[in-house]
């Protein structure tokens, strides 16, 4: 069961309306890495745990948190429409300052929310739950809990350098505050979980099915050998079982591959002529 406690986690008031800055907002709420998106992946994931624990807690704790971070930004992003100048637009709009805000502002704003947030990102894409990642394997999960606080950050920190608002800075720093934890404690479970078990996920996978001769061979497809000069090249495995090897002129392991013709009603393009085509001859230079 979930209660609505009506306080916020923490504040989230802006010390003046930045319709324009609402719109930037809408990122880490409804974009691919905003706070729908981890919320709901926390929990998806946390509610597939088949059985009680100490993992299933932590997600379900986390996204549980991550509910309430939705409810601060779209508390702040509701604040920063607060005076919006929607009403006689074309009046409005003589002063180049409102002109410029009118410009910029999500029009959804006004006529689709209310001047309210809405489940979209900054530039209107509707969230969804193509998003998330919930596989039913923790390691595999808290993986991609890790990736998605590493952008989530990372969106967060450059959205607090476009503003100079103390009240948005200081409900951004909280935040950024809190996906330093969070990229902190998957770091922490994947380290317990590959303890555990392996590396490799899944790790329940047996060896014997795997081409064994490549599994720790890094192929070298670029000009130069520059991808040689890492620890992935060289060594042990990080999963202890065998040892990195580089090749840096790799050769083709199958022949080129020959497809039979697709029946006549699929009217490809007909064998006899792909067998019988030929470059056509260089422009005349004269």
């Amino acid at each position: 069961m979930f209660y609505h406690v009506k306080e916020l986690q923490y504040q989230a008031k802006p010390e003046k309306p930045d319709p324009l800055y609402a719109k930037k907002l809408q990122e880490v709420l409804g974009g691919q890495f905003g706070e729908i998106s981890v919320a709901m992946q926390y929990l998806f994931q946390g509610w597939s745990v088949r059985g009680n624990g100490k993992y299933k807690d932590l997600l379900m704790d986390t996204g549980t948190e991550e509910l309430a971070h939705i409810e601060m930004l779209a508390t702040m992003i509701a604040r920063l429409l607060d005076g919006a100048p929607v009403g006689d637009l074309e009046e409005a709009a003589k002063d180049p300052v409102i002109g410029a805000i009118l410009g910029g502002m999500n029009p959804q704003h006004a006529i689709v929310s209310g001047l309210g947030a809405m489940p979209a990102d900054s530039v209107g894409n509707r969230w969804t739950a193509d998003y998330i990642i919930a596989s039913g394997n923790l390691l595999a999960d808290f993986r991609a809990n890790l990736n998605a606080e590493s952008q989530g950050r990372l969106q967060v920190c450059r959205l607090y350098e476009m503003t100079s608002d103390r009240g948005v800075r200081d409900m951004l720093s909280w935040l950024i505050a809190r996906d330093t934890m969070h990229q902190n404690q998957w770091i922490a479970a994947i380290k317990e979980l590959e303890a555990k078990e392996n590396v490799v996920v899944p790790s329940t996978f047996s060896r014997k099915l795997e081409k064994r001769e490549v599994s720790y061979t890094l192929f070298n497809f670029s000009a130069g050998n520059q991808s040689a000069a890492g620890r992935w090249a060289y060594g042990p495995s990080m999963d202890g079982e065998g040892v990195f090897q580089y090749v840096e002129h790799p050769v083709p392991l199958a022949q080129a591959p020959v497809l039979k013709p697709a029946p006549p009603y699929i009217h490809d393009t007909p064998p006899a002529v792909l067998k019988n085509s030929t470059s056509p001859p260089p422009p005349s230079m004269c």
